[in-house]
């Protein structure tokens, strides 16, 4: 490839052809503020906050969209240039309800950062904020206009990595507003409350809708017996939005964390990651069953279920597909449902008394735990879903030293779990746990891969597809034996519509395939730590791999308290009480 060379504040750099300014001054240390740049996303040149002064040129350069050229002479830190990003934060904050005390996103807020490092206190120009009341429709998301800076990151982000356009920018001039279509709540959009938008938002106009009051009341009412349940990318999620460096598992800290804040039962959704695995495992042989030794017709690919932003947008955008998604509920909703049957029985509790807490690093899980399937216990299976965000707001609140604690470990009877329930937390861990268990079950041996490692599946690839080759078979498998099992994974709604397109015309070659809403799987959810970006997603990935690595007990089936739930409850796979419990379906929805 060819290069180029210039120079920036007189320090000499080779960048590759294409690069922008910015890319080069990152090269070399040198830092630009920038508020519509982002690394996921296409470049918008809109917020002019990265302006830098080229040597010989009549206008300040915008050094996120201009590219690098030969023999450039580039300066970031001139007068001329202090003075004009100072006038722009200026402008900004015109337009932003500056409530920074009281916002949600405070000391985490891109705007508000800047404001700070150039010493801009607001107003120098007439409020021109928008007046219009916050959306709280959703049971996900907080829309608040009166904080947009009009940046774009959400419509790109929207558009670009989920393929959805929820969010549009509307009128022009003063006037303009980022909106739904015909300006509806967003909770009657097509929205899949996926909270992408909100990891990518600068300031405070997206925000989750926190759920920590409620969750607080709960703990401090005697009368209740309070269950939390935490997912598997929350322990490399949470340290780090208390301060840590990405990548780092704080599993046993976590624990101690919930339990010094009052929470009664404290469970791990890595045990129904594996019984989902169990569940949804039978439900793919027994399908491959139908097609391959009876010969009916029944619907594959078959595609996992456990993503709820991908569930609603394939209700949206594919429902001609919706038989061709597992029926097994998330590892969350399957929690929520035994927690008020089996585990309030085994412990004694009225499940009446019982509020049943989740930790997930996902916002379309508050939207998951409020649809009406989710009653199967005779309650609502899941009270209140809180982000990892969320979760460090509470800790903060108690005063915990996070980093100071000890480590302890989950409770019992539903706290016991496998490195394959860990890896649930990356694009394609649902699908490497669910072919440890598969093949192992169908030939007695493990999986064909080093240490159990199925790499085919694992990276960050949009769409990455894997082939197993079935061979000496139990006999009740004999119409496997010399199949080729082909399996794909995708992460991001984008990715997803293009293994879906191919369905949708009977042209998938596809047994199985993986879905997950957010770019990297569960760890890059938009419930996680804020920022996000490329190099985070791969250290939390990797962190994720190190803990399933870690582990005595790798494969699901291997899980001692999963027999036991079987043996004692469920009675088996896909049976009478399962399906019962752990099953559900999914309807239409408009697109509009």
């Amino acid at each position: 490839m060819e290069t180029v060379k210039l120079t920036i504040n007189d320090i000499k750099v080779e960048v590759n052809e294409g690069a922008t300014i910015l890319d080069a001054a990152k090269k070399i240390g040198i830092r630009i503020p920038t508020l519509c740049h982002h690394d996921d996303l296409c470049v918008a040149g809109r917020c002019r906050v990265c302006v830098v002064e080229q040597k010989g040129a009549r206008l300040l350069q915008a050094s996120c969209a201009v590219p690098a050229a030969e023999g450039m002479q580039i300066y970031t830190n001139t007068q001329k240039v202090r003075e004009a990003r100072r006038t722009i934060l200026e402008l900004l904050l015109s337009e932003h309800s500056g409530e920074c005390t009281s916002c949600y996103r405070s000391n985490n807020c891109e705007l508000q950062a800047l404001a700070q490092e150039y010493l801009v206190i607001g107003g120098a120009f007439i409020d021109v904020s928008d007046k219009s009341p916050i959306d709280v429709s959703s049971p996900s998301l907080v829309k608040d206009n009166g904080k947009c800076i009009k940046c774009l990151r959400c419509v790109r982000t929207c558009a670009e990595l989920q393929g959805v356009s929820a969010l549009w920018n509307t009128h022009k001039g003063n006037k303009t507003r980022i909106e739904t279509f015909l300006n509806k709540p967003m909770h009657y959009v097509v929205c899949t409350n996926c909270g992408q938008c909100v990891n990518r938002c600068p300031t405070g106009a997206l925000t989750e809708k926190a759920y920590i009051q409620s969750v607080w009341r709960a703990i401090d009412d005697p009368e209740k017996h309070v269950v939390v349940q935490t997912a598997p990318a929350v322990r490399v999620g949470l340290g780090e939005a208390l301060g840590m460096e990405p990548g780092g598992v704080v599993t046993g800290k976590m624990v101690t964390a919930l339990k010094m804040l009052g929470f009664d039962s404290v469970l791990d959704t890595d045990f129904t990651a594996d019984l989902t695995i169990m569940e949804e495992g039978t439900e793919l042989l027994t399908r491959l069953k139908t097609a391959l030794q009876d010969g009916k017709p029944t619907p594959l690919p078959m595609m996992t279920s456990c993503s709820p932003g991908w569930i609603k947008f394939i209700e949206h955008e594919y429902p001609s597909l919706l038989d061709n998604l597992s029926t097994c509920k998330s590892p969350q909703q399957m929690f929520g449902a035994l927690a008020k049957t089996y585990y309030a029985e085994k412990i004694g509790v009225d499940p009446a008394r019982m509020v049943s807490v989740s930790v997930m690093p996902c916002t379309a899980k508050k939207f998951e735990a409020n649809r009406p399937e989710m009653k199967s216990s005779g309650f609502k299976d899941v009270d209140y879903v809180l982000t990892t965000r969320e979760l460090a707001h509470m800790i903060r609140q108690a005063g915990l030293s996070f980093a100071n604690l000890e480590e302890r470990k989950f409770d019992s009877i539903m706290g016991e779990s496998t490195g394959a329930a860990v890896i649930f937390g990356a694009t394609g861990g649902v699908m490497e746990a669910a072919l440890r268990t598969a093949y192992e079950l169908v030939t007695g041996r493990e999986v064909p891969f080093r240490n159990l490692n199925i790499e085919p599946v694992r990276g960050m690839e949009g769409v990455r597809a894997a082939s197993i080759k079935i061979e000496n078979v139990k006999e009740e498998w004999k119409f496997l034996e010399g199949a080729e099992l082909k399996v794909a994974v995708a992460h991001g709604l984008a990715n997803a519509r293009k293994l879906m397109k191919e369905a949708e015309k009977g042209a998938s070659p596809y047994h199985f395939i993986e879905i997950m809403a957010c770019p990297g799987g569960c760890i890059g959810g938009g419930g996680q730590p804020i920022p996000t970006s490329p190099e985070i997603r791969l250290k939390r990935a990797a962190a994720i791999y190190a803990a399933d690595e870690a582990l005595p007990l790798r494969k699901s089936h291997d899980n001692p308290e999963i027999k036991m739930i079987y043996r004692e409850f469920l009675g088996a796979p896909l049976g009478h009480k399962s399906h019962e419990l752990l099953h559900t379906h999914y309807a239409r929805r408009n697109r509009s």
